[in-house]
């Protein structure tokens, strides 16, 4: 009986300790991913601002480069996807709110297309200009949404172009050019010079006057590619393709199926629409053929 008695104690006491450790302290493993996702782009920002902790990295999967990785390379990201027609207006929306929650300092809208192009067929495109630390995430937290909008990323394209060795071979160029302008300038100083010579001096340090100009525009668009990233995405109404993994097969098939269905049925349909009416003009006037034609016989037989 004390055996008894004791191990009931035990049990009770045991049992007190883990309802008391569950009820004090919840794991919560997403929680716990969603704030240190969001840290980490934060600390990838210009001074860490609060606004750029709605840019999340939850799919590790997504394929994409990171800035850091290559500096000095500017980037420019697109994207392709596949979704429902009915929720294309939406997810576009949802890309578009995502850039407004950035603010204009770290996003900006640049163009926007939705054109219905048919039944259930429609095309739709957004294009942004991003801070180029956020740009990866952003397109990651787009291909999110579209998850959820019963989509699918069938295109990504991201190309990089070495702005800083452009920058550098252009200031080689301005250097070059300065140079040679202070030495022109030099020699239109002189007093001693022919009409002709000065003619000549004056043509050639126009023609370098204007290849200055030229070197600062393309310096200036290669240095504002290296401070905004554009992230283009399209969109294209259609049933999501799937992969060749697990029960994807069959449900691809599937999913063949039916759409040839449609296209068939919507084919015959399209047909009869068109056809229907004139053929029923030629049925009726074919039986109305054949029930006039005996009594033509058999009055001309009478006859």
């Amino acid at each position: 009986m004390r055996y008894v008695l004791l191990t009931t104690t035990c049990l009770t006491m045991l049992l007190a300790g883990c309802s008391k450790t569950n009820d004090g302290s919840r794991y919560e493993p997403d929680r716990l991913s969603t704030t240190s996702n969001a840290a980490t782009v934060a600390d990838a920002a210009p001074g860490g601002a609060p606004q750029t902790e709605a840019i999340t990295a939850p799919n590790e999967v997504t394929p994409g480069v990171d800035v850091t990785a290559a500096p000095g390379v500017a980037f420019n990201y697109a994207y392709a996807f596949r979704l429902p027609a009915q929720n294309i207006k939406d997810a576009q929306e949802a890309h578009a709110s995502a850039c407004e929650k950035l603010g204009p300092q770290h996003c900006r809208i640049t163009g926007m297309l939705y054109r219905l192009v048919g039944e259930n067929d429609i095309q739709g495109a957004i294009d942004f200009k991003l801070d180029p630390a956020l740009a990866r995430a952003f397109g990651k937290q787009g291909i999110d949404a579209i998850v959820k909008a019963d989509g699918k990323l069938v295109d990504a394209e991201i190309t990089g172009i070495d702005a800083n060795a452009a920058i550098k071979s252009l200031d080689t160029q301005r250097q070059q050019a300065d140079a040679e302008l202070q030495r022109l300038d030099r020699q239109l100083e002189r007093s001693d010079l022919k009409a002709e010579e000065r003619t000549e001096l004056q043509r050639q340090r126009a023609t370098l006057v204007t290849q200055l100009q030229d070197v600062k525009s393309q310096t200036g668009q290669q240095e504002e590619s290296l401070a905004t990233t554009p992230v283009g995405f399209r969109y294209q109404s259609g049933a999501a393709v799937r992969g060749f993994d697990g029960s994807a097969p069959i449900t691809s098939a599937g999913n063949v199926f039916l759409d040839s269905a449609q296209v068939t049925i919507g084919i015959v349909l399209t047909v009869l629409a068109a056809l229907g009416p004139p053929g029923l003009i030629v049925l009726l006037g074919f039986l109305l053929w054949r029930r006039l034609r005996p009594r033509r016989r058999l009055v001309a037989a009478e006859a």
